[in-house]
């Protein structure tokens, strides 16, 4: 059980593909993670069909049920307030759109409500355990007798270190349908996959689980997804670090601090910048190699160092980054570059500390480098609020 959660991290991940021919996805997926609350929420919403019109009920949906779960609204008013605000198909007299909700506070517990999507999968102990849900039905506003009652179910578990919840649409259970070796689908059998997934790598990550179900989904459709498809999973384990040191400190006397900090950090470390490369190298008497099988113009290329995951050049590779992080997470991450190795090595972290120095380069002043080129400063100020408000990380930012 989550007795000491201030030790353990809730990660969460999602990947979607879209229905093959369609430009953009009638699933929806929405995350918001409270640094003050240590609470992590996420809503996943499938809108019926395809296309722009799915597109803009889910949103709806998911916008909907993250807003009030953000403000505590009590569940099923949540559910009915929903259910009340989108339209019932007229023929097939369903909603219009189908939601997944999962709130985990701090201490573990972890409020989840269902509505018309695939049953949510809780793996503990590399087993598959069946939540303990309530039906509860919420009754509609409308008249019409055959669509005035709905039901959702509620469930409240508390999590333990190493368990996964994993959710997605059903674009997921019936991917392969009609294929010989799977007439209804993929079905229940997706279980069997994420158990394997899971043993084969017993560390995967919560964005690379997700991704695994969908590019398996979309195989079963022989590439071809017959329909949108999307899942969110959630992993509660030890916290990743990733300590991030860019630029001198102010003083030299701050150089054997700045040292001490690399060599005592307790999780994967990257340098930026070439003179807090020389520092580190000075200070730890540790040898910089350049890595001449990394050049990717028109960026310099990245150095190595013993006891240093990745060592590249300072302001313009930053630069390059929070472009990166700004675009969001691309649908490939095999990209070349040290902007691209940083950003996969951040996907992978939990709690970032970022630690810039404050000496002034004379050079990053110069009026006539391009705009983009920025004071270090607010260069990683920018980083620090992109990996909290759109990567949901943990970012310490120390300045020396």
């Amino acid at each position: 059980m989550l007795q000491e959660t201030n030790k353990l991290f809730i990660e969460v991940g999602s990947y979607q593909h879209n229905k093959y021919g369609n430009l953009v996805c009638g699933d929806s997926v929405l995350m918001h993670k409270s640094i003050k609350e240590n609470r992590t929420i996420a809503v996943m919403s499938d809108g019926l069909g395809s296309g722009v019109k799915a597109n803009v009920l889910s949103t709806m949906t998911a916008s909907m049920a993250l807003n009030f779960r953000i403000r505590r609204e009590p569940i099923t008013r949540t559910a009915k307030t929903i259910m009340d605000t989108l339209p019932v198909d007229s023929v097939r007299n369903i909603s219009y759109s189908t939601f997944t909700i999962v709130d985990i506070e701090s201490d573990g517990n972890a409020k989840i409500v269902e509505y018309d999507n695939p049953s949510l999968i809780l793996v503990r102990q590399n087993k598959i355990i069946k939540l303990d849900s309530k039906n509860t039905i919420i009754e509609s506003k409308l008249s019409n007798t055959n669509s005035e009652n709905r039901i959702i179910k509620l469930s409240d578990i508390l999590l333990q270190k190493e368990d996964r919840l994993i959710f997605f649409s059903d674009g997921v259970t019936q991917s392969g349908i009609g294929n010989w070796n799977m007439p209804f689908g993929w079905g229940d059998e997706v279980n069997e996959f994420i158990l394997d997934a899971i043993k084969d790598n017993i560390d995967i990550s919560a964005r690379e689980l997700s991704r695994k179900i969908v590019k398996q989904s979309e195989l079963n459709d022989i590439l071809k997804p017959k329909d949108d498809t999307s899942c969110v999973v959630f992993y509660v384990r030890e916290p990743r670090k990733l300590l991030i040191c860019t630029g001198p400190p102010f003083t030299e006397e701050n150089d054997k601090y700045l040292a001490e900090i690399v060599r005592d950090y307790g999780g994967k470390k990257i340098i930026c910048g070439g003179t807090t490369s020389k520092i580190i190298s000075r200070e730890l008497n540790l040898d910089i190699l350049i890595d001449l099988n990394n050049v990717v113009s028109p960026l310099p290329p990245s150095s190595k160092m013993k006891g240093i995951d990745l060592v590249t050049e300072g302001i313009i590779t930053l630069g390059s980054l929070s472009s990166i992080l700004e675009q969001g997470t691309p649908k490939n991450l095999d990209q070349k570059g040290p902007h691209w190795d940083m950003f996969r090595m951040i996907l992978d972290a939990d709690i970032i500390d970022l630690v810039a120095g404050t000496k002034i380069n004379i050079a990053h002043q110069d009026p006539t480098l391009p705009v983009e080129l920025e004071i270090r400063r607010n260069v990683v100020k920018k980083l620090a609020s992109l990996l909290e408000t759109k990567y949901m990380k943990t970012v310490n930012l120390k300045f020396i």
